[in-house]
């Protein structure tokens, strides 16, 4: 067995993941079979296990990674681990210094691994300061601005921003224009993903006030186009600044040099005016501008030539071609994608719910899957995955999909409130109602969670708590129509009638489902009023795709108002 324990010091200063990175690169070590099936995640976190690994690409990349993938990477590496542990013969104690002066993404993997570990034979030791570390950080522009991309293109923002801060102190862009302008923009870049866009807005006022050079004015443009098109907060996004910041973009890159470079940036931009054009209602105008780039684009580029800018552009098709109604063509585009582009997680998900919604259930579980191992362990591919497993009757799987959504973002409110329901369905309601209440720690105010607890109280006999939940409930959201339904159910029971019945009456004039109109027929016949139940009995029987159980009843309610009203 390989020696993993010591001391790995995990100073900030060391860069995202330091000690940790090579802690799991020793356990790599002792279990290369296990470390294979984990190779995506371990990868990332420490790229010199990668042997075919090369360096990230100084310049930005076509996509960035979303913030939340580094708690999908701590997960994953904590699973690792875990699996590692549970076959130690003896205790092994790991010490981790400098965790408090730790990288976000280091505090965040060792605090999913304390989580994950607890009662293993593995032990961690956690320790705050000590010694500064001894760092050979080069602080020339040039290793600076390449330690800026790495961190860009790994997903690692919180480090990228103190890289591009460090850079910006060491310049002036009256000295140094083109690294000031690498630093600023990948400041920007990495405030957007940690949703600050309003600063990200705020560098690109400074570098117009700054600068009149064509290329950097030309870029600084699109990225605040895009801000005001899809980052800002939604009150404060705004499609017709966002179009004059294209629109400018696009007139600079028009006085580009280089033909290929213009025809290049040209596309680029116009893809902007697509995404606007497609919100804006008009998806033929979208689809006219992406297709007239597909083929500009294409003249230009050699064969084989930046796959995934044309991957992207065909994505973007898929989604018009979605909003036109055509899933064939949306589908017959994806397939082109992810044949230039077989590595990003997006294209599988998307392709999957097309996948569902033609009932091709095992091709989107298989997209899912995918999705699963390449993002990697992105919690909406298995809390997807999770929904039509529960559909197709395979429950186990389900509620093990939702278990891994929640321990990789316990604040995913879909899918805790999914497993609850699942746990409430099988009858086991004490872990309904630890599921519900800890959701709620967390969203004290959500109206879904408040309703399903009170639906739970209701099941254990508890029926003033379970009013005053879903009472809660419609205070939150009073368009919740199963909460009107839950309330009028408990007031029935407790004999309270006539409030069921203005409950239902609510649920009704929300909701053309037959459940609540049956519920009120029912309520109505209590009260003596045959004649409204039948008309509310045979109102639901004329509704779609009523479930057999449901019509039986319903028929049999209907059949006694008529004898009694004939009688």
């Amino acid at each position: 067995m390989t020696d993993v324990s010591g001391d790995y010091d995990c100073h900030r200063d060391l860069g995202p993941y330091a000690g940790v990175a090579d802690f799991l690169g020793h356990v790599a070590t002792d279990r290369p079979r296990l470390a294979a099936r984990h190779r995506v995640e371990l990868h990332a976190i420490a790229p010199g296990l990668d042997r075919t690994a090369r360096p990230a690409a100084e310049e930005e990349p076509i996509r960035f990674h979303p913030a939340r993938r580094t708690a999908c990477l701590a997960y994953g590496a904590a699973e690792f681990v875990a699996a590692w542990a549970d076959r130690l013969r003896r205790p092994v104690t790991v010490r981790f210094s400098h965790v408090a002066e730790a990288d976000e993404t280091t505090r965040e993997l060792i605090e999913t691994l304390v989580r994950r570990v607890g009662s293993s034979p593995l032990k961690l030791a956690l320790r705050d300061g000590g010694d500064r570390p001894a760092t050979v950080a080069d602080p020339a522009p040039e290793a600076v601005r390449a330690a800026l991309g790495d961190s860009l293109a790994r997903g690692f923002y919180h480090h990228a921003a103190r890289v591009a801060r460090d850079g910006r102190a060491t310049v002036t862009p009256v000295d140094d224009l083109r690294h000031w302008w690498a630093f600023t923009t990948g400041l920007a870049t990495a405030l957007v993903a940690l949703d600050r866009p309003t600063e990200a807005l705020g560098l690109y006022d400074e570098v117009r006030a700054t600068t009149d050079d064509r290329k950097i004015t030309m870029s600084a443009a699109y990225s605040t186009a895009m801000l005001y098109a899809r980052h800002l907060p939604a009150g404060d996004q705004e499609p017709e600044r966002a179009r004059h910041w294209l629109e400018r973009a696009l007139d600079l890159a028009a006085g580009l040099d280089d033909p290929r470079q213009r025809t290049i940036s040209t596309v680029f931009y116009e893809q902007g005016l697509a995404l606007l054009d497609s919100r804006a209602g008009e998806p033929d105008r979208a689809l006219r501008l992406i297709d007239d780039g597909l083929a500009r684009l294409s003249a230009v580029l050699a064969p084989g030539e930046r796959p995934q800018d044309l991957a992207r552009l065909r994505h973007n098709r898929a989604q018009v071609h979605l909003a036109l109604g055509d899933p064939v063509r949306a589908l017959a585009d994806l397939d082109t994608v992810i044949a230039h582009d077989p590595g990003n997680c997006e294209y599988y998900v998307d392709r999957a719910a097309l996948h569902r919604a033609a009932g091709r259930y095992r091709a989107a579980i298989r997209d899912y899957g995918t999705a699963i191992r390449l993002g990697p362990h992105l919690p909406e591919a298995y809390y997807n995955r999770a929904v039509l497993q529960q559909e197709r009757g395979r429950v186990d799987r389900a509620r093990d999909d939702l278990e891994r959504v929640l321990a990789i973002d316990p604040g995913h409110l879909d899918a805790r409130i999914a497993l609850v329901n699942l746990h409430r369905e099988r009858g086991a309601l004490d872990a309904a109602e630890a599921g519900a209440r800890a959701g709620l720690a967390r969203a004290p105010r959500d109206a879904a969670l408040l309703c399903t607890l009170g639906l739970i109280c209701s099941e254990r006999g508890s029926a003033a708590e379970a009013d005053d939940l879903l009472t809660r409930a419609l205070a939150q959201d009073p368009e919740l129509v199963e909460a009107w339904t839950n309330r009028a159910a408990v007031r029935f029971e407790r004999g309270e009638v006539a409030a069921a019945v203005a409950d239902l009456d609510r649920a009704v004039a929300l909701s053309v489902a037959p459940v609540p109109r049956f519920n009120r027929g029912t309520a109505l016949m209590r009260l003596g009023r045959w004649d409204e139940a039948a008309r509310d009995f045979s109102h639901a029987l004329a509704q779609p795709g009523l479930d057999r159980a449901l019509r039986r009843d319903l028929r049999a309610a209907l059949a006694r108002c008529q004898r009694t009203v004939a009688g």
